[in-house]
């Protein structure tokens, strides 16, 4: 399923200074009856957004309308926990296309890049910064560039270099599963065989 292209990217950011989020918390496990991707994001974070009659929770930081954007700032361990792919489907969903932590559970990264999701690894210290810098601006951006693995934060005058599989980067900012890569490389692969006398 073809995703939303990520190459270029300029957003404000909402600061989630929470260590060890793990994926029940991301998702709550009653939620995960639907096998279709759409829908998750009404339900992301739904134990800290709202009250047991749905009434949304004053103190967490999406129901507050200072911070919106496309990025997300998590704290250390993000995405720890089972497994569930559906834990990517709502952060998805929900409207975020890069999440930036110290660090990421190694399911919840892999998933979140076959998803159009960028999870964007920096120096703890330095999410730090940008934590407490969006915090207290919530009107800070932050510049993406997945074509040449950067990072800008223009207010500060920082950049960063970020590490990427160079397949995943491509799908990223073609906005390609890997179903959608296999279909765009027909004419290579049919060169391919040609070139070989076809297959045996």
């Amino acid at each position: 399923m073809a995703k939303e292209k990520l190459n270029l990217l300029e957003s404000t950011c909402v600061p989630l200074p929470v260590e060890n989020v793990d994926t029940d918390q991301i998702i709550p496990a009653r939620f995960l009856s639907s096998t279709s991707r759409e829908g998750f994001g009404d339900n992301l974070f739904r134990d800290w957004r709202f009250d047991h009659e749905g009434r949304p929770l004053e103190g967490f930081i999406l129901n507050n309308k200072k911070y919106s954007g496309k990025i997300l700032v998590a704290g250390k361990n993000f995405g720890c926990g089972s497994s569930r792919e559906h834990a990517v489907w709502a952060v998805y969903d929900y409207g975020f296309r890069v999440v930036i932590s110290s660090f990421f559970a190694d399911i919840f990264r892999n998933n979140a890049l076959n998803n159009g999701l960028l999870p964007l690894i920096l120096p703890e210290h330095e999410v730090q910064n940008l934590m407490t810098l969006v915090t207290a601006a919530p009107e800070t951006t932050v510049k993406i560039n997945v074509m040449e693995r950067k990072i800008e934060i223009p207010s500060s005058g920082k950049s960063f270099t970020f590490e990427i599989n160079p397949y995943k980067q491509e799908c990223l900012i073609y906005g390609l599963d890997d179903i959608d890569y296999l279909i765009n490389m027909r004419g290579r692969i049919s060169d391919f065989e040609k070139k070989r006398g076809g297959l045996r």
